[in-house]
């Protein structure tokens, strides 16, 4: 029997493990594509666009939009998993065998545990570092007009400087806040005067100061000026830029402690960072709820009737998981929860509904 068991469950997990292996790449083909389209749309006006590079870009782009909808990806092949077990009947040769649910479910707990466990270590580094590849392709693709396209700002920073205090607003940033794109600066003396306001295509930090690229400076009083490079005098250092101009998804994980412990030595607010950091953590304990809540909407047998209904269910718990997961995000960003409550109030909430539905599905 113990050997039944071991057989049975490698069977179930390989199964497992191919039906979100399908789901994931099917999707990752579909967002590729889709992206592609919308790449060469967008550049459809540049002459001579190169479609290599328009696929680079959409190919670098694809992996972190897919880190988001990994959830859904172990959730739709749970479910895919275990209907396809229930219509050939096999659930219900091996129930006959004495096997019940929660051995049914354990090896794709595991794995989807374990898939946590790579995602978080190992494939949200890599799509941090693809992202900030495919910034850098696109900036090739479109020019002047990738800091409109790539943007995901406005971001917003502050500086001070023996000259005075500025304020910095830019469209985007790449390579972790050290380029940004459509910037402007606001420049005041040390008694708080407006002096000048610096508007460039592009800004580039280097040792003390900001290089910056088609820049054009107004003075009160002056006509304004245009330079092809100009030079601002900063006390930002790169560690400090990434504080306020990277945004939490594109930091890798093995890099959010360091930028955590920068935030608090620096006094700024490292919110977002903690509660990106927390839920990588719980990545793999929201992927095995996954299994839970999708298994509990997938065991029903065939004959029974009702699965459209019991399909449809899985797909708006996991829906309405996905709602609750932005609302505690948008209310860490806003300080009004704790970035841990925030991070493992989804996973405690789509786990114990699984738990709770299939205790009451198999025990009573």
């Amino acid at each position: 029997m113990q050997m039944i068991g071991r057989t049975l469950g490698r069977y179930i997990g390989l199964r497992f493990l191919s039906a979100v292996s399908l789901v994931f790449a099917g999707i990752f083909v579909l967002v590729a594509l889709v992206d592609y389209i919308e790449t060469m749309r967008r550049a459809s006006e540049i002459p001579h666009v190169s479609a290599l590079l328009a696929a680079k870009t959409s190919f670098y782009r694809v992996p972190q939009i897919i880190e988001r909808v990994t959830p859904f990806c172990v959730l739709i092949g749970t479910m895919v998993c275990y209907l396809n077990l229930s219509r050939r009947l096999e659930l219900v040769i091996a129930r006959a065998a004495g096997v019940s649910a929660w051995q049914f479910i354990s090896p794709a707990v595991i794995v989807a545990f374990l898939l946590g466990v790579v995602a978080t270590t190992a494939y949200n580094p890599l799509s941090a570092i693809m992202q900030e590849q495919s910034k850098r392709y696109e900036a090739i693709l479109f020019g002047e007009k990738s800091a409109e396209l790539q943007g995901r700002g406005p971001f917003w920073s502050s500086q001070r400087s023996s000259e005075g205090q500025a304020i910095i607003n830019a469209k985007a940033s790449r390579d972790q806040g050290v380029n940004l794109a459509g910037v402007t600066f606001f420049m005041f003396d040390n008694d708080g005067r407006f002096t000048q306001r610096v508007d460039a295509r592009s800004a580039t930090l280097e040792p003390g100061v900001w290089r910056l690229i088609d820049a054009r400076v107004n003075r009160p009083g002056t006509l304004p000026a245009t330079h092809a490079v100009f030079e601002l005098k900063t006390s930002l250092t790169p560690e400090q830029a990434r504080e306020s101009f990277a945004t939490p998804e594109t930091v890798p994980f093995w890099d959010l402690p360091a930028y955590i412990t920068i935030a608090d030595h620096a006094g700024l607010v490292a919110a977002g960072y903690r509660y990106q950091f927390q839920k990588l953590i719980a990545q793999p304990f929201l992927l095995a709820a996954m299994v839970f809540l999708a298994a509990s909407v997938s065991l029903r047998f065939f004959r029974f009737g009702g699965v459209q209904k019991m399909i449809l269910s899985g797909v708006a718990a996991g829906f309405l998981l996905y709602v609750l997961s932005k609302v505690t995000e948008d209310m860490t960003k806003a300080e009004l929860m704790l970035p841990v409550a925030a991070a493992w109030l989804p996973v405690l909430a789509g786990g114990l509904t699984g738990f709770i539905a299939l205790l009451y599905q198999e025990d009573g």
